[in-house]
């Protein structure tokens, strides 16, 4: 049985464990904050772009571009966003676990040698070194603080290597922000851009709450469907168009805009889910430091309690002897 100085320290030192957690949290709490309002003023402008370009591209029989033209895949490219840091869960396991599943997949197809990752996160970037993958940069800076520019940079990089012929498939593995409570592991090909894609707009994301308790989210979940109902629903743009100047200058346009915002919308997306993981894993750390505080102090009491009761015993048998 630990002695009463044992246990003091040790309640000690999860006392300042919990502090640490609880710090933590709240900082989480701020970032993801911060990373919702980023994601809410980009949404709306990239799923409108996306929904008009898919139904211009659906709605013309013609519309075949560099950038939707379908041929044998021989060479693949995965952009996988990661963390820079860790404690915040499974966030970054989960990433790692499915881009080796779609390497494996893919390496049945073509090969170790023509599968190319480009890491966004450092987490991923150490993955795919350990690994000996090709990489095909290092983006970490741009996982903390998402940076539009580098995004362009790197979207246009890709797409020009498609349309030069040295990819013929990139698909991106990252997680989409829903809620606090919910983010989940989405892999999206990034291009060729699909035209038989169902259009749809993801009106579900929670950008206003940053609770992710279970009362919380139930609570969401059903506010969001009284809201649903109330909408109007989004008629498919699949009417006959009119283009101006020619149709290859309007989709030369739209779809590099479009592949610039796919990089970029993504990277918020994972920024959040970074923050919203980070901060149900500090909570839960600390909730786990409380109740091991509270065994702790329990512990204690018993000890001291105990040792009380031996002291009273050894004064009561003195006196009786003497």
């Amino acid at each position: 049985m630990p002695s009463l100085k044992e246990i003091k320290n040790r309640i000690s030192s999860v006392n300042s464990t919990r502090k640490i957690t609880s710090a933590m949290k709240m900082v989480a709490s701020s970032k993801l904050h911060h990373a919702q309002i980023m994601i809410g003023n980009m949404l709306p402008y990239e799923s409108m772009l996306e929904h008009i370009l898919k139904a211009f591209l659906a709605s013309e029989v013609d519309a075949t571009t560099v950038y939707n033209t379908v041929r044998p895949v021989k060479k693949v490219a995965f952009v996988v966003y990661s963390s820079n840091s860790s404690l915040c869960g499974g966030f970054n396991a989960n990433v790692i676990k499915a881009m080796q599943q779609a390497i494996d997949k893919y390496q049945r197809l073509v090969g170790m040698d023509n599968i190319v990752v480009y890491p966004i996160g450092r987490k991923v970037a150490e993955k795919v070194t350990k690994l000996g993958l090709n990489c095909g940069g290092d983006f970490s800076e741009i996982a903390d603080k998402p940076d539009l520019h580098r995004c362009i940079e790197l979207a246009d990089l890709l797409s020009q290597k498609f349309i030069d012929g040295e990819f013929d498939r990139i698909e991106m593995i990252y997680h989409h922000f829903k809620s606090a409570g919910s983010q989940i592991l989405t892999q999206k090909t990034f291009l060729p851009i699909n035209i038989k894609e169902e259009l749809d707009f993801d009106d579900e994301r929670d950008l206003t709450s940053n609770i992710a308790t279970l009362e919380a989210q139930e609570y969401i979940r059903k506010k969001g469907k009284v809201s649903s109902n109330a909408k109007e629903a989004v008629k498919p743009l699949n009417d006959n168009f009119i283009v101006e100047p020619d149709m290859e200058s309007v989709l030369c346009s739209l779809i590099p805009k479009l592949s610039h915002l796919m990089i970029y919308t993504a990277l918020l997306d994972s920024n959040a889910s970074e923050h919203a993981a980070r901060m149900v894993a500090m909570q839960t750390a600390t909730d786990n430091a409380d109740e091991l505080l509270r065994d702790l102090n329990l512990q204690y009491n018993k000890s001291r309690q105990q040792a009380i009761t031996n002291e009273l015993l050894d004064i009561v048998g003195g006196t009786v002897n003497s």
